[in-house]
């Protein structure tokens, strides 16, 4: 069964120096280095800290949407060994989300250690060990991987990962790191579908296949939320480990926002989650946010966010997310929009309601 953990690997970037080394703080200009920069969560910190007044310098291969920010200065170097253009630069702080492996965040943060104050690492709430009860801090274990020295991000390894990122960054700058654990990212321009499939799937209207039941409690951040306060932590210079994520949402308030968005005449069916693991329906992937509520990852939907929203983490209506979401997805083209990368297909859909109500149909009418 594709777990949680597992779908979000899969479908889961110079200035004048102080006596002590770090970067001089000036009031006019503040310099801010991200490591990758030009997907989804990046462009979005790079949208927020403009609007904070840093000047930006982004680092990365290069590849990815090498358009975006015409602007703005580009470093080109490789997180796997080619760090030669960051040599003999300072920056006031450094948002790292591309460092996927220890090796790699060790390497940049021992380099810009002399030359950086403020190391901003972007982890996951995948660095849990046990997500089987709610109310997880940041004080809860984290996995342990069997080989530290693994670098295949995939299944078993991404959560361990992470964890050993947060380890080397801290290391190499101790007392100076912010690990942010985000769980899902939604909003525009998501490259996986994990939240779009359901403002997409409510959109389209008819009977909707709804997971288990609408108390079911779900996590996920609006990616600008997220970035707004990932720059908020450089602003007021916040270190620590912090999850960031959403305050526990209900299934159904979710799926009615997503109703509320784009209208339509959706109809939920809710399914028992034992009737969708018995027809194979995994969680999170095949309906993506939601895990069940008798899984392993039981735990997911109620992780502690109350470090993060003391240091002014917030979030914008689920409706915002549902509709900006969905407005994004009608941009697109129509060979992206031909099929979700997230979520049952609509004839998978329809087999599973189909066999849910056969089911429903034979139990015995209820006494009295």
């Amino acid at each position: 069964m594709t777990t949680r953990r597992d779908f979000l690997w899969k479908t889961a970037a110079s200035a004048g120096l102080l006596a002590g080394g770090f970067p001089a703080s000036s009031a006019t200009r503040k310099t801010l280095l991200i490591l990758g920069g030009t997907r989804f969560l990046g462009p979005e910190i790079v949208d927020a800290a403009k609007a904070s007044g840093w000047t930006i310098t982004l680092f990365n291969r290069g590849k990815t949407n090498p358009g975006l920010f015409p602007d703005l200065e580009k470093l080109q170097g490789d997180r796997n060994g080619d760090l030669k253009s960051l040599e003999g630069r300072a920056w006031d702080a450094v948002v790292d989300t591309s460092g996927y492996v220890p090796r790699q965040v060790k390497a940049s943060a021992t380099l810009l250690a002399p030359r950086v104050s403020q190391y901003v690492f972007i982890s996951s709430i995948s660095v849990f060990s046990d997500l089987s009860k709610p109310g997880v801090d940041e004080t809860g274990p984290v996995a342990i991987l069997e080989d530290p020295a693994v670098e295949n991000v995939g299944e078993g390894t991404y959560g361990g990962l992470k964890a050993l990122c947060e380890k080397a960054a801290e290391a190499a700058m101790p007392g100076r790191v912010t690990n942010v654990r985000p769980g899902l990212i939604a909003g525009p321009n998501d490259g996986t579908d994990r939240f779009t499939y359901w403002p997409v799937r409510v959109a389209r209207g008819g009977e909707v296949l709804a997971p288990d039941a609408p108390e079911d409690l779900v996590q996920f951040i609006d990616v600008r939320d997220l970035a707004t306060w990932i720059v908020k932590t450089i602003d007021t210079k916040t270190m620590g480990v912090f999850n960031a994520t959403s305050a526990p949402l209900r299934m159904g308030e979710v799926l009615d926002a997503c109703k509320a968005a784009g209208g339509g005449d959706a109809r939920f069916t809710w399914v028992e989650a034992a009737f969708l693991a018995a027809q194979k329906v995994e969680e999170w992937s095949d309906l993506p946010v939601w895990t069940s509520p008798a899984g392993s990852d039981a735990g997911a939907g109620r992780v502690s966010n109350a470090r993060a929203v003391a240091k002014g983490l917030a979030f914008r209506p689920v409706k915002a997310t549902a509709k900006d979401t969905l407005d994004w997805w009608k941009t697109l083209p129509k060979e992206r929009t031909s099929k979700l990368k997230s979520g049952l297909s609509p004839e998978r859909e329809a087999e599973v309601l189909a066999a849910w109500h056969e089911a429903q149909a034979k139990k015995p009418p209820k006494a009295g």
